[in-house]
């Protein structure tokens, strides 16, 4: 949970808007996009940054919430699974694990797919052993990993399929 501090609060950039908390710097970053800002996407797993259902992108990168402090997402930009898209509108991602249905219980498929999105960014157009190697310190406890890897491959074929600027889609 997050700690109140006696200072000024902090200030954040979250799904492309400025943000504020008044946690301290040395809390999770997992508790305060959950708990104050009311971004439920990442989820608590293991709270040692193992079993990837907490993450969230960090200037792009795939990072492990519950184990970042707020202060280390001081001054960057932070993307949850809400940034990507919405119920009425997903992003390519989201959309393919929709569409492969991608899930059991669904707890681990933050983790999945901001995993997915961050290689997708780095990498439009990977190979299934890239998905392989890049999901594979995610957990997954209902063995919907086939349903997953196909979701990861249909992302990389929605986002090569879209245009690059958002305003062209329109």
């Amino acid at each position: 949970m997050a700690t109140t501090s006696s200072s000024s609060p902090l200030h954040l950039r979250v799904n492309g808007r400025d943000c504020t908390t008044p946690a301290t710097p040395d809390t999770a970053l997992l508790h305060v996009l959950r708990n104050d800002l009311e971004l439920n996407g990442p989820k608590y797993g293991c709270g040692l940054g193992e079993c990837g259902a907490c993450t969230v992108l960090i200037d792009g990168v795939a990072a492990r919430s519950c184990v970042i402090p707020v202060r280390a997402a001081l001054g960057r930009e932070v993307t949850t699974l809400e940034g990507l898209g919405t119920c009425a509108r997903p992003g390519p991602t989201q959309q393919a694990f929709i569409d492969c249905q991608a899930a059991q219980c669904g707890y681990c498929l933050n983790g999945m797919i901001m995993t997915v999105e961050a290689l997708l960014r780095r990498n439009p157009d990977p190979t299934q052993a890239q998905l392989r190697n890049e999901l594979h310190h995610n957990l997954c406890r209902c063995g919907t990993h086939v349903e997953i890897l196909q979701a990861a491959l249909r992302a990389a074929r929605l986002r090569l399929s879209q245009p690059t600027n958002p305003e062209d889609a329109q």
